[in-house]
This record gives C-alpha cells, sequence and structure tokens, in this order.
C-alpha cells in the first residue's frame, strides 16, 4: 500500500518532530530551569489517596515499559530464534499486558481524583500537566483496548506497528505500514508520539532524575540525645572550645 501525504506527515514528519522536541526540549529546560526540574511534589497536601493510587500508577506504568521494550524493540525473528511460539509470546503479552495496565489505570485514577478534588493540590496543577494527564490517559486506554483487541483479532502488531517503529530509530522509516493497522493502534501511537513532545514541559521530566549519587555517598548516621550527660553541665552552642588538652 502506498503512502499518502498525510500518511508521510503523520507517520515520518510527525514522530521526528516530536523526537526533536523531547532531546531539545530536555536540554534547554535543564540549561535553563535546573530548579523547575522536579515532579513538583504535593504529598503534604494530601497523602491518604496518593498512598496507595502512586504506587500502582508508576510501579504499573513500569511493567507496561518494559512491555513495549520488548514488544516494539524485539524483532519477532529473536523471539522465534530461541523457541518462543507466537502463541506463547502473545499470551504472555497480553496477560500481562493486562495486569500492568489495570494497575496504571486504577493509579491513574485515583491521582486524577486527588488532583482534581484537593482543592490545594488542583492549585499546584499547570495548565501542561493537565494537557500531559490528558494525553497520558488516551495513551493508557487506547493501550488497553489494543490488549483487548489483541486476545480477538488478528492483527499481528510486531509485523507492522513495531516494524513502523524501530524504522524511525533506524532512520528508514516506513511509513506505509501504519495505515494498514487497527484505529486504536493508529491512536495509540499518535497520543504516544504527542506526549513525548509535551514531556520536557511537564512534571514528567522528573523520570530522567535518578537518584544515583544515594548509592555512593558516605553514610549518615543519627543518634537521640542523650537525657542525662553525667554531671557536667551542657555545653552551649556559642561556648569556645579547647583545642588542646589541659594538663592535670
Amino acid at each position: 500500500m502506498m503512502a499518502t501525504v498525510l500518511d508521510v506527515f503523520l507517520w515520518l514528519i510527525f514522530p521526528y518532530i516530536c523526537l526533536t522536541i523531547f532531546v531539545l526540549g530536555h536540554i534547554v529546560r535543564y540549561r535553563y530551569d535546573k530548579f523547575g526540574w522536579t515532579s513538583r511534589s504535593s504529598q503534604m497536601y494530601e497523602d491518604s489517596i496518593l498512598r496507595w493510587a502512586n504506587p500502582m500508577f508508576h510501579f504499573g506504568i513500569l511493567a507496561v515499559f518494559v512491555g513495549h521494550v520488548m514488544g516494539l524493540g524485539i524483532p519477532q525473528s529473536w523471539t522465534d530464534a530461541v523457541g518462543i511460539s507466537h502463541e506463547a509470546y502473545h499470551f504472555m503479552a497480553i496477560s500481562v499486558g493486562a495486569l500492568a495496565g489495570v494497575f496504571t489505570i486504577v493509579g491513574l485514577i485515583g491521582l486524577l481524583y486527588r488532583r482534581r478534588f484537593t482543592k490545594l493540590v488542583l492549585g499546584a496543577t499547570t495548565k501542561m500537566d493537565k494537557l500531559m494527564y490528558l494525553m497520558l490517559g488516551i495513551v493508557i486506554l487506547s493501550g488497553l483496548v489494543n490488549t483487548g483487541s489483541g486476545a480477538v483479532g488478528d492483527y499481528n502488531y510486531r509485523e507492522g506497528v513495531s516494524v513502523w517503529f524501530r524504522s524511525i530509530f533506524y532512520f528508514n522509516p516506513r511509513p506505509e505500514l501504519m495505515p494498514d493497522a487497527p484505529l486504536s493502534f493508529q491512536i495509540h501511537a499518535l497520543a504516544a508520539i504527542a506526549l513525548f513532545a509535551l514531556w520536557p514541559f511537564t512534571r514528567l521530566v522528573h523520570a530522567f532524575t535518578a537518584p544515583l549519587g544515594y548509592f555512593f555517598r558516605p553514610y549518615v548516621l543519627y543518634r537521640s540525645r542523650d537525657a542525662h550527660e553525667g554531671s557536667r553541665a551542657r555545653r552551649r552552642g556559642w561556648d569556645k572550645v579547647d583545642t588542646i588538652p589541659r594538663r592535670r
């Protein structure tokens, strides 16, 4: 099937525009907005919903990410070569993907409810964050639809969407593959690409801030102050400390 002008824009030009914004946007924000490179935590405003919704969303989205790396990044020929049949891979992708998707969407619903109905949290939400949540919701919901349709449909995304996705990064794009994909897969792909363009301008930047220094910093020792320090009077903070020991 030949790609039309619209297909070339949607599945060739638009992805490269969004990926360029993604890379340059992070560089510019890190260069000029280091203090804004944060998740802007609102835990102090509300904790009861955040306590369960936040872990559900983050663990769910991590599992979804790993699944997408395997499904989009690993060619089907590789899994066939190691003895994983298409049926076995399909079953694993649907079962694990559905569970991860449910965790993610339930966690996201909790976070959105908290953000909408907690006044202080709503006040700390920017317009870009609202747009980000909208696009994130579309990506997750369309992904769940794709998982469900994969259980009953016969479309093999690993021979269509996955090949197109890898071709973008190979700089050998194949936009002609996407018009044959079901509409839900097209919506999922476009929403995900648009989310990449929004990423540098929202709280999502904190995903690239790994606290690696935590593993290498010195130990910090804490001890409680003794209530009884013997017969000596407690030294005041501004009193001079003898640096030379006195002779007895």
